[in-house]
């Protein structure tokens, strides 16, 4: 029987504790769940949201104008002035039409006085012919003159109405309450009849009005709500609805005028202003996730999915409707309530164990 040296025992002693201690490092190093930031899948609105520049204007507008030529001797209103209905803005030299009103006065009473002429004449052939003492053709000369003298009447009076009408022409009177925007003649001109006075925005509506491409008018839902806010003053704003689009180009810019009728338009919003105008081109519901949630396999857009009940993470490719440096439109292959890892996908490999740090948007 052969006995056991003293150093094999040692040597065999040391290398059942290294091995020992080599499993509780191995244990001791085994890997953690891997922390990421992730968000939860939710359908919001999608498309893009776009913004354009216009202006704020009445949504009615007329050019107060004289119906007859003349030299303008008065106009009491300017530029930003209130007016109301019935007001008279400017006079022209009544001079003239004055005159023309006389002598159409006169001529009416020529007119009447040859009408009393002819009526008796015939009244008296018509006495003659009945008891036989003129003839017939006597008596037919008499009504014709008559008739004419009756006609000369009714045109004596048309020109004088005319010539009536021509004289309070000669006052340019307001016919709706509005505010004056612009003015086209100074007193002292001699001005045409129809040739714009005074520009005046009728009180009533606001319209934003706006200059957009084709392309933009082709993409923008039917009837969408706008936004329309003070360039100056984001937080002045007001919506409104597209009341009028330019059935044809502008031939120089080669855009269309879009007005935009404004609801309940804050007072701040005055005719002129510059406003920012932003609708949202797609309103129908879409996934939305932030732009770092996304990676790619097999040269396709694909995002890391967490199963809740095991906390690890799967790979799944996604079809992407639009994207932009911050977000991603995803068209199909995630569903409302899937949780995608937004941090750390570069760092994941199928199947790894996570630790959720928490939900954002």
């Amino acid at each position: 029987m052969t006995t056991a040296r003293p150093w094999m025992v040692f040597v065999a002693l040391g290398a059942s504790l290294l091995l020992a201690g080599c499993g509780a490092e191995t244990e001791a190093e085994a890997p953690q769940p891997r922390p990421v930031r992730v968000v939860t899948v939710e359908k919001g609105e999608g498309g893009q949201v776009v913004s354009f520049t216009g202006e704020v204007l009445a949504q009615d507008e007329a050019s107060l104008a004289f119906r007859v030529s003349g030299r303008m001797i008065e106009r009491s209103a300017n530029i930003g002035d209130q007016v109301k209905a019935g007001q008279i803005v400017a006079r022209l030299d009544p001079q003239n039409a004055q005159n023309t009103l006389r002598s159409a006065q006169a001529a009416l009473a020529a007119a009447e006085s040859q009408l009393v002429t002819a009526a008796n004449a015939f009244e008296r052939q018509d006495r003659l012919l009945a008891n036989g003492f003129t003839t017939r053709a006597n008596h037919d000369s008499a009504r014709t003159a008559l008739q004419a003298a009756q006609s000369a009447v009714d045109d004596a009076e048309a020109q004088l109405k005319i010539a009536q009408d021509n004289l309070s022409y000669t006052d340019l009177v307001v016919d709706a309450a509005g505010t004056v925007t612009a003015r086209g003649a100074e007193p002292g001109e001699v001005v045409q009849a129809g040739q714009m006075i005074l520009q005046l925005a009728r009180q009533g509506g606001r319209d934003a009005v706006f200059d957009l491409p084709a392309n933009m008018l082709r993409q923008a839902p039917a009837d969408p709500v706008i936004t329309v806010s003070l360039s100056d003053d984001p937080n002045v704003t007001a919506v409104g609805r597209v009341r009028e689009v330019a059935p044809q180009a502008d031939p120089v810019t080669r855009t269309f005028r879009v007005r935009v009728g404004l609801d309940n338009p804050p007072p701040a919003m005055r005719l002129g202003s510059t406003v920012v105008g932003r609708v949202r081109l797609d309103n129908d519901l879409v996934i939305d996730i932030p732009a770092s949630a996304l990676t790619a396999v097999n040269s396709q857009p694909a995002v890391w999915i967490v199963d809740p009940a095991t906390q690890t993470v799967s790979l799944r490719n996604i079809e992407v409707r639009s994207f932009s440096q911050a977000r991603v439109a995803v068209d199909s292959g995630l569903s409302p309530g899937e949780v995608v890892v937004t941090a750390g996908v570069q760092a994941l490999h199928p199947g790894q164990k996570v630790r959720l740090l928490g939900a954002g948007s």
